[in-house]
């Protein structure tokens, strides 16, 4: 079994547990700030994929969002970056839209993507340079799009904060539409399946955005941060992910003229993982 197939059959058994245990009780504590929740189900998850990957695979790197690989400096070798539950408030709150993440690398460079939409049971995954697939379809690549006729995925919560509402309130009122699911996998994963033409957040963890990654750009989708340059897989990044056509109106016409700003933000404490 390729290390590809081995990491679609792991997050297909962690989705089995969760649905599995979804009557039992959950512990919820909060991270960061009040609205950073994470589970007792976050932690086993984690425990439960970083453990299958470490027997099979040893001398493997991994980063977990809840604890494992914060040390890691270095992306040498092969590197797994898995968030267990990507979409933890609506795990919580709905017991639905929320994803099992994983992005591998080789070396610094893309190797593999997996995304497991669980209730939906819909798994999203790609080799690189061999195209991304939902179950066993192949998606087909990208149509370009303008912003005037896209439906885009914006985090609202962006809009309170001045300076970055003076960047994105015109995004959302050129948008054919805006919506905003709660999971940065799933984004991810819609904008490769074409049924929203952009995402864009401020902030994400490398947890957040490297299984989408690697999926989006195996449909021709263009992933950048907001500044329009690689995303650093060991870091956090602004994000700023659509069909070709319209990342560049986006970033020519919306973000860039912010480039001052955004550089303040990048330079920031939340640049480092």
């Amino acid at each position: 079994m390729s290390i590809y197939e081995f990491a679609k059959s792991i997050a297909l058994l962690a989705g089995e547990r969760i649905r599995e245990e979804l009557s039992q009780e959950l512990i919820i504590e909060t991270k960061s700030n009040p609205n950073d929740l994470v589970t007792n189900m976050d932690k086993a998850t984690e425990v439960f994929l970083v453990d299958r990957i470490k027997e099979t695979y040893p001398d493997h790197h991994i980063i977990g969002e809840e604890g494992h690989g914060k040390d890691i400096t270095s992306a040498d070798g092969y590197l797994w970056i898995i968030d267990p539950i990507d979409g933890t408030l609506n795990f919580v709150h709905q017991q639905q839209n929320f994803a099992i993440s994983i992005g591998i690398f080789h070396n610094g460079e893309k190797y593999a993507g997996v995304i497991y939409d669980v209730m939906n049971d819909k798994l999203y995954h790609a080799e690189a340079g061999k195209g991304a697939y939902l179950n066993e379809e192949k998606l087909p690549m990208l149509k370009n799009t303008a912003l005037v006729t896209s439906i885009i995925s914006m985090n609202p919560n962006w809009l309170t904060k001045d300076r970055t509402r003076e960047m994105y309130v015109p995004i959302i009122r050129t948008a054919r539409s805006a919506r905003s699911y709660g999971s940065a996998a799933l984004d991810f994963a819609y904008v490769a399946l074409g049924i929203i033409d952009s995402y864009i957040t401020l902030r994400l963890h490398p947890w957040d955005f490297a299984g989408g990654l690697i999926i989006a750009e195996e449909v021709g989708a263009v992933v950048s941060n907001q500044l329009g340059e690689k995303l650093d897989p060991l870091h956090s990044n602004s994000i700023l992910v659509a069909n070709q056509t319209l990342h560049q109106e986006l970033l020519a016409d919306y973000l860039l003229p912010f480039e001052s700003h955004l550089r303040l933000i990048h330079s920031g404490p939340f640049s480092h993982r």
